[in-house]
């Protein structure tokens, strides 16, 4: 994805914080120098005072979300900035809420995912969750990993999440879900049935709740993308 030329969609902006909604189909920040261009590329383009925070290729990156996931970004625009938001996501004191359109029609209401989670040794891209009974947990470098849910929607055969990780893992929600038996409609990753059915993944960060360095707390909500309203509407 090429984003010069495009408007950024940007959400909330203040002299220390920028907040936009992530396009679905661009990484954030490179991870290696070969890498495609990432969102941080084209941000220090348009905005070159964002090199103020930080270091490349993350610069003032507050969080991440993988390429293929929409929603709320925040990037600092300097380090006092960057430190006090990135505290508060390592503490867990920051609220966010992800829509997330699964397989399956889901019949609890809401739920709870608590396991391990690391690096999947067969597959380097994955990660793989464990159960902490699992002997193996004690061999490898895992990580604990919460994610709660509760039904928003039900389709015939899929089911539309409001999905509250308490942590931050790579690839959280994604692994979890799957682990749940309802994988996201899209993921080529975690799911190995009909990829076709839909072109990216159906998961979307809509809503974060942080402290600002003013002092107040502010919720930072990007609505649906326009392709995922419409494939909600098909499936009505």
């Amino acid at each position: 994805m090429d984003l010069r030329g495009q408007l950024l969609d940007i959400l909330y902006e203040d002299k220390d914080l920028l907040v936009i909604n992530k396009p679905s189909g661009i990484i954030v920040a490179r991870e290696r120098e070969n890498q495609e261009k990432s969102l941080m590329d084209f941000l220090v383009e348009m905005r070159p005072e964002l090199r103020q925070a930080g270091e490349y290729p993350r610069y003032g990156l507050v969080h991440r979300l993988d390429k293929e996931t929409s929603g709320v970004l925040l990037i600092a625009k300097n380090n006092k900035t960057l430190l006090f938001l990135q505290n508060q996501f390592q503490k867990q004191k920051v609220k966010k809420v992800y829509l997330a359109l699964v397989y399956g029609r889901i019949l609890k209401d809401k739920g709870e995912i608590r396991t391990l989670i690391g690096r999947d040794k067969n597959n380097r891209l994955k990660q793989k969750v464990y159960l902490p009974i699992e002997p193996q947990t004690k061999k490898i470098k895992l990580r604990e990993a919460v994610t709660f849910w509760e039904v928003k929607e039900k389709f015939s055969q899929f089911t539309l999440l409001k999905v509250f990780p308490r942590t931050g893992r790579k690839h959280q929600i994604r692994a979890h879900l799957a682990f749940l038996g309802h994988p996201i409609v899209g993921d080529k990753l975690y799911f190995s049935g009909n990829s076709h059915l839909f072109y990216r993944l159906f998961l979307h960060c809509q809503e974060i709740i942080i402290r600002i360095p003013q002092g107040e707390y502010k919720k930072f909500f990007a609505p649906l993308p326009k392709e995922l309203l419409t494939f909600l509407e098909k499936l009505k």
